[in-house]
């Protein structure tokens, strides 16, 4: 059980990418760290910020998570000053898709979600990843075994989704985010992070 008293006052930076299948979990997780007393500002790739899908429009999401600090990061003039101007004290990139995590891994920063990592990791704070992936256990894998070794970088919990029909797809447990947090807040990695 993660102590809630914990969360008041932290600035977590929520970085979404365009897996829209998980928007809805990932949504509803920022909405309850925000009421345990976080302030959470949004930061959407653009591929997330443009797109409409089944899953909603690409407006309807936005308005959705102005909600959460009346502010939301959509470019990378506001992404870049993440990180000197100490922004932050968590950044979490969720869910982060097989495209970001290459990017990710590889240094490539032509995304806001991609710079704002480069820009918090400069204050050496944590940066929670919560993996939404086809490909994790196929061209992903790489990816994620590399960033698992780059300090400051944790993962939440994450496991396959559906092993009949998508057996190299992986999804996090975004339910976990608050305790993943904690412990990255604490520079350790949840465990078990792979169930």
């Amino acid at each position: 059980m993660t102590d809630v008293t914990r969360f008041q006052g932290l600035r977590v930076g929520a970085a979404i990418c365009g897996s829209f299948c998980t928007f809805e979990k990932v949504f509803t997780q920022l909405e309850q760290l925000k009421d345990m007393g976080c302030t959470v500002t949004p930061i959407m790739s653009y591929n997330a910020a443009q797109t409409d899908t089944r899953f909603g429009a690409a407006q309807q999401h936005i308005e959705r998570l102005k909600k959460l600090s009346g502010n939301i990061i959509l470019d990378l003039t506001a992404a870049e000053p993440i990180g000197p101007k100490h922004m932050f004290d968590v950044l979490v990139v969720a869910p982060c898709t097989g495209n970001t995590l290459a990017k990710l891994a590889l240094g490539i920063t032509d995304t806001p979600v991609c710079l704002a990592v480069k820009s918090h990791l400069r204050n050496q704070r944590p940066v929670v990843i919560g993996v939404s992936t086809n490909d994790a256990l196929s061209g992903a894998s790489k990816n994620i075994g590399a960033l698992r070794n780059y300090r400051n970088l944790y993962f939440v919990p994450l496991g396959q989704d559906d092993p009949s029909a998508k057996p190299f797809s992986m999804v996090a447990d975004f339910t976990k985010l608050p305790e993943t947090i904690a412990e990255a807040l604490d520079g350790r990695q949840i465990q078990p992070m792979i169930f």
